[in-house]
């Protein structure tokens, strides 16, 4: 009944895994079963046996030719790095070649208490089983690439979250579950014969055609670090292309860690994930997201975030010379906002039902702000609402850029220019030796009644490597108190140029209420 295993992740390096059987569960009952897709992976249908089905599902009895193992990787969550983390609940069985010659993953989610549990139960509830089978399965009817679900049992156990739930075991299928974080898991701990391993079986696996025995003549003696850098750009084109699709069906992942990344370009962990019913870009899913992280108009922005991620993990494999690994990374992740606005404008347009895109008057260079909520402040600009610069243009001079915020009567808002350079670019803070990530972005918070002047950023002590958003330029805005509900726009005017790295060049001229 079952295809045959074809087995790769588990010939990669011992220290990539933990070898692991999923823990028998007391009363296994199968409640759903993807016929299509056994199919497509190649199952025997003429000869299924529910019963077997039901064993093999549950992880109550591990199929000839798997070799199940826990994979370990690392991760940004909510934007702080957790150097190990791993699979804590999910068993990979191995790999099937389905009848289109396609390498599949097939994974119990809910399978045990794993090595890497960090004190977890390892089970699952029904309820976000249920919910995984059906979302990813609606995300693959809708042509946007995602993982599948294949199987869901219930296990006849009760597993203990805010209540007692009944427990239920997923089996999931996917290109891979190798993850931005899988990657961070060798780069943190300098294991670069790790990161090689990993980067040559990802190319083999999903880009193969970056494989010198596969690449064009133009490419076919490239040097070895420009594989990997296109290693980067391809990665990189999925998830604009994905995040796009994402954005047209109006989808919320909902905890875009650099763990719940795949680097196959794939949906990817469908925890506290929806489908937004009316438009709002602050729209938000999770509850542990208290600041609106990962909210709907955010994605795009985290996409590129978590990119800057994989790159940085990538550089000892592109060039030697940090800095000049730095320099061509950065290169290709200031492409992403162009590449992503091109996917979403095919994805609108064909929504529209539009057959050719119209002649687009911007080009790929733009800039985004970030708003924070805090004491009742209430951001009303989403972050593509700022303009892009024209194709060729290095800077905006004289530029108007609308804020607007919904205050509180007696508040008044504070805008910070926040330090950094268009399009999110990698940068070596050389005071400290680390690498980081600055962003450029404005936000608004309400700082209680303040004068409306300038202050002076060197007096607060920013010296320009104290900090991820060390504010350049602080102006204090509105000092009237604001009427119950009332709604002020802020304008901006000033210099926005796009420089070399290193270097900094914003400068607000003026501030003015309107």
């Amino acid at each position: 009944m079952l295809p045959t295993f074809t087995l790769r992740y588990v010939r990669l390096p011992a220290h990539f895994y933990e070898r692991f059987v999923p823990v028998p569960v007391a009363s296994p009952q199968l409640v759903a079963f993807n016929r299509p897709l056994a199919e497509e992976l190649g199952f025997d249908l003429d000869a299924y046996d529910a019963a077997l089905a039901t064993q093999v599902f549950s992880g109550n009895r591990v199929p000839d030719g798997a070799e199940p193992l826990a994979m370990a990787y690392a991760g940004h969550q909510f934007g702080n790095f957790v150097p190990r983390l791993g699979d804590g609940r999910a068993v990979l069985l191995g790999e099937v070649t389905d009848r289109q010659g396609r390498l599949r993953d097939i994974q119990l989610k809910g399978g045990g208490r794993t090595p890497f549990s960090r004190g977890g139960d390892g089970r699952a509830p029904l309820g976000p089983v249920l919910r995984e089978y059906l979302v990813s399965e609606a995300m693959h009817a809708m042509a946007i690439p995602t993982t599948r679900a294949l199987a869901a049992v219930t296990t006849g156990e009760r597993v203990v979250r805010r209540i007692p739930e009944p427990g239920a075991v997923l089996t999931r299928v996917a290109a891979s579950h190798i993850r931005v974080g899988t990657f961070q898991y060798f780069a943190g701990r300098g294991d670069i014969d790790g990161l090689r391993a990993l980067a040559d079986h990802v190319i083999e696996r999903h880009y193969p055609q970056l494989q010198p025995e596969l690449a064009d003549t133009e490419h076919l003696n490239r040097p070895e670090g420009e594989r990997y850098l296109a290693l980067l750009e391809a990665v990189q084109a999925r998830q604009a292309a994905l995040i796009a699709r994402w954005m047209g069906v109006g989808f919320i992942h909902g905890v875009m860690n650099t763990d719940n990344m795949s680097v196959s370009g794939e949906t990817l962990d469908f925890g506290p994930c929806a489908f937004m019913e009316a438009y709002d870009p602050r729209t938000v899913f999770s509850s542990i997201d208290e600041g609106g992280r990962y909210a709907y108009g955010n994605q795009p922005g985290i996409g590129q975030w978590n990119l800057a991620r994989l790159a940085e993990t990538l550089l000892p494999l592109i060039d030697a010379d940090q800095e000049q690994a730095i320099a061509r990374a950065t290169q290709v992740i200031e492409t992403y906002p162009g590449r992503f606005e091109a996917e979403k404008l095919a994805v609108m347009r064909a929504k529209l039902g539009l057959r050719s895109a119209a002649e687009q008057p911007f080009g790929k260079l733009g800039f985004a702000a970030s708003f924070t909520k805090a004491d009742g402040v209430t951001p009303l600009s989403p972050w593509h609402d700022l303009p892009l610069l024209p194709e060729g243009k290095s800077s905006l001079s004289g530029g108007v850029v609308n804020f607007m915020c919904e205050i509180p009567r007696g508040a008044t808002a504070k805008l910070e220019v926040q330090k950094g350079i268009a399009h999110n670019p990698i940068m070596q803070d050389t005071k400290k030796g680390k690498l980081r990530y600055y962003t450029y972005g404005a936000s608004f918070f309400n700082y209680g009644m303040l004068p409306q002047t300038w202050e002076d950023p060197a007096k607060k002590g920013y010296n320009g490597t104290s900090g991820d958003n060390d504010p350049l330029d602080v102006m204090e805005i509105g000092s009237r108190p604001f009427k119950m509900g009332e709604m002020r726009a802020v304008k901006v005017l000033g210099d926005l140029e796009l420089i070399d790295q290193g270097e900094l060049d914003h400068k607000i001229i003026e501030a003015t209420e309107s």
